[in-house]
């Protein structure tokens, strides 16, 4: 009777990002509506021109970028002795840059936090191309099951059997009970950007991580 061996095979990978998605927020607030608004649309002028002055989806610096529509609200706050405030009025608006250029990233960014006072950066997004990222969850899928047979193939050299053959490979979690797949791969690391005093003004400084790339599979062996 044959013996069965039911392993879990896995590979990551990991690469530096090609893309750098910038999620700025421009917002003010007053006590009046109109001119708070004003504000916000006239910031988001002055940023859709820098934007398109670098944008080229083939070539960059800038490959993509959406602008929100303003978003404008009011409410009454409240001061230390539970007393309600006059009214403040709030825009703001949201906006992403993707650029494949990360030293013109940082300068873009840098300008416009010296020039706007409403502006906001709120993080930086990494990624890989698309194409990129398809190329390598193909690789790791490969080297999952590779090491899955591994797996197998040492439990079976362990008892002495002979050589395993595959009956069944799956995602992750799909050989169990209930079929509930794990998802393979991180999602793209959502970093910060540090701001330090170099002595003549301050300097942006980008601090990427590495994008990770993961597969899991589960396999069903016999060996005789």
């Amino acid at each position: 009777m044959p013996t069965e061996f039911t392993v879990r095979g896995s590979h990551s990978a990991f690469q530096s990002p090609e893309r750098g998605t910038a999620h700025v927020t421009l917002a003010f607030q007053g006590p009046a509506l109109q001119p708070v608004y004003d504000r916000v649309a006239g910031d988001l002028d002055a940023v859709r021109a820098s934007i398109q002055e670098l944008h080229d989806p083939a070539q960059g610096p800038v490959t993509w970028w959406s602008t929100q529509q303003v978003r404008t609200w009011a409410q009454r706050p409240w001061n230390k002795d539970g007393k309600q405030l006059p009214l403040v009025h709030h825009a703001s608006v949201g906006v992403r840059v993707k650029f494949r250029d990360f030293a013109r990233l940082a300068t873009w960014v840098g300008r416009l936090v010296s020039s706007a006072d409403g502006f906001r950066l709120d993080g930086v997004e990494w990624a890989l191309t698309e194409a990129r990222r398809v190329e390598l969850e193909r690789a790791v899928r490969t080297h999952a099951v590779q090491d899955a047979v591994r797996r197998a193939q040492e439990y079976a050299d362990a008892l002495g059997l002979g050589q395993v053959r595959p009956v069944a490979v799956a995602d992750a979690g799909m050989l169990s009970q209930g079929i509930s797949p794990m998802g393979g791969g991180g999602p793209a690391g959502f970093m910060r950007m540090a701001a330090k005093d170099s002595g003549g003004g301050a300097e942006l400084e980008l601090a990427p991580e590495d994008i990770e790339v993961s597969a899991e599979v589960d396999a069903r062996f016999v060996a005789d």
